[in-house]
């Protein structure tokens, strides 16, 4: 059964055509006839969320672990805004998602008609493009609305991939069928050729790259790419350029040198001009060290090269210099093949700092009382090999990065704008499909903020859900400034004693918790394991006022190093 409205028909062959099947519905009577098109055509797989901001965050996790566009549905008026905040994230992730708000016609907006907002280019600062079909069928309309729905569904992959918006104007009736199949539409094909080295210039870029002795290579956040993990190690090791980065560019060996928070501190303090690099290499996401930046920026490398597929000027270290269009695998895998062998120990000076660092590290959180720090700590150290985790904003992706990553995992996070609200959703969309064991470790506010995204019919039983409860914002507890002032309480750490619990048993998880050092490592042996029936949720108590004193004890013992 489908829609007897013909751009729906048009909009499901295409997506259809173009190897989308993964589809999430939120309810509602405008979209109904996107819902009767999509769900009962035997094309989609449909999954029905009723929130739209946890459903398009789910969808954005669906999306990461399927590596494929996910299309998010959703009725007219308020509906759609709900989504603003995945969309932004989904933009700053390059995640394609195909965003698709029924409207009302254009004739009854601004006209005190129920359910009606101006919804056109309604995200036009966080997605790639959008369009809003026409409300007509005339033969030009309908072959007008094809050729827009080619592009715009083709866009969300090319290039950086990115979320698109289709705005679909409906007139009643809404529920009329057909019981036939979709009518056959123009498939217009985009196809992407291979970026390749070399690069205009080309020539010039490998004379320079062999110049520099002090050469920093920096993947941003990315998901798991074992080859290009490979090409950086050959780099490494025949040029001495050492590779600086964090749990969520998914890069890991022991020529590598992560730690980068609590290794950059403990340079800040000191003469850096033996660390001071002179060519500086990115690509990928984001980074969350804030002491990263204040090293390279106060510290300018001579020449910064930005490789990206798209006009990404990102100049976050104020030194960019060169933007190099091609994927970073091509570029630096021929680039290991050109540069000269050299025998270089920048890269050496880097490790050797580290494992400094981590030594300094291990003896302070050995020493700790029970605190944020050391329940992090023995967290991570016992995450199962092969598991997948997602770290929610704030102090939790901080603590996490502080800690060594967990072997053979993967780490993911909506680092893309860093709010809380949707990091359980994004994990619950991704463990939906995944066959890994998947953990979820937030703070309390986050969670409940967030709690939405454990009502649905996807919750399967290889989800763990940690909330380290330290009774509010402990971010603000851990910065300068909101500590110092009077509306600290009220305001800012925004005290909470809600227990998880409730909403645990509400959602049908087991619930463990834990108070004290003791607790945790029998909670821990119990929470890790495959052999549960359904998700498990574990709560940690741990009291904020002493989990700040040692979160800034162990930075102010790394800066005395």
């Amino acid at each position: 059964m489908i829609s007897t409205k013909k751009h729906v028909q048009q909009l499901a062959f295409l997506l259809q055509a173009k190897g989308i099947t993964d589809v999430v519905i939120c309810p509602g009577s405008r979209n109904g006839p996107l819902i009767h098109t999509l769900a009962l055509s035997n094309h989609f797989n449909c999954r029905s969320i009723v929130d739209e901001r946890s459903a398009a965050y789910f969808a954005i996790g669906l999306s990461q672990a399927s590596k494929k566009p996910v299309v998010v549905v959703c009725s007219s008026g308020t509906a759609a805004l709900n989504f603003a905040p995945a969309v932004a994230e989904a933009f700053h992730l390059n995640i394609p998602l195909v965003i698709i708000t029924a409207d009302r016609p254009d004739y009854w907006i601004n006209q005190g008609e129920n359910q009606t907002i101006n919804q056109q280019n309604i995200y036009h600062n966080y997605c790639k493009k959008g369009i809003s079909l026409p409300l007509g069928e005339s033969e030009e309309e309908l072959w007008y609305a094809a050729r827009l729905l080619n592009e715009i569904i083709n866009f969300s992959t090319t290039g950086l991939p990115g979320p698109v918006h289709i705005n679909v104007p409906l007139e009643e009736p809404l529920h009329d069928l057909l019981d036939e199949p979709l009518r056959p539409v123009k498939v217009i094909h985009a196809l992407s050729g291979r970026l390749t080295f070399p690069v205009p210039n080309a020539d010039e870029l490998i004379e320079t790259f062999n110049r520099y002795n002090k050469i920093i290579i920096l993947p941003g956040q990315m998901p798991p790419d074992p080859l290009l993990a490979k090409v950086l190690v050959k780099l490494s090791l025949k040029t001495g350029a050492v590779v600086l980065k964090e749990h969520l560019s998914n890069l890991t060996h022991s020529s590598f040198a992560g730690n980068i928070d609590l290794l950059v501190t403990s340079l800040l303090s000191e003469n850096t001009g033996e660390f001071s690099p002179d060519l500086l290499i990115t690509f990928g996401g984001t980074f969350v060290s804030k002491s990263l930046k204040q090293f390279l920026r106060t510290n300018k490398p001579a020449e910064h090269w930005h490789l990206c597929t798209s006009e990404q000027y990102y100049d976050t270290y104020q030194s960019l210099t060169h933007i190099i269009h091609t994927t970073a695998i091509e570029f630096l895998q021929q680039l290991s093949v050109k540069a000269l062998q050299k025998e270089n120990d920048y890269a050496k000076r880097w490790i050797n700092k580290e494992l400094h660092v981590k030594r300094v590290r291990d003896e302070f959180i050995n020493q700790s009382e029970f605190s944020d720090l050391s329940v992090f700590n023995k967290i991570c150290k016992a995450i199962p090999k092969n598991s997948v985790v997602h770290l929610g904003n704030s102090s939790p992706v901080r603590y996490a990065l502080l800690c060594d990553p967990a072997n053979g995992t993967e780490y993911y996070s909506n680092r893309g704008t860093s709010g809380i609200d949707g990091s359980l959703s994004t994990a619950v969309g991704f463990a939906s499909v995944s066959q890994k064991l998947n953990i979820v470790i937030l703070g309390d506010l986050s969670f409940f903020y967030d709690s939405n995204a454990l009502w649905n019919n996807y919750i399967g039983k290889n989800l763990r859900i940690i909330v380290i409860h330290n009774g509010g914002g402990n971010i603000f507890s851990m910065i300068k400034g909101p500590a110092e002032s009077q509306a600290f309480d009220q305001f800012f750490y925004t005290k909470n004693s809600t227990s998880a619990k409730g909403i645990a048993s509400t959602f049908g998880l087991e619930y463990l918790q834990a108070t004290n050092e003791r607790e945790l490592q029998q909670a821990l042996s119990a929470f890790y394991t495959i052999n549960h029936n359904r998700a498990v949720l574990l709560e940690i108590f741990t009291n904020a006022e002493i989990n700040a004193q040692k979160f800034r004890a162990l930075f102010k013992t790394i800066k005395e190093i």
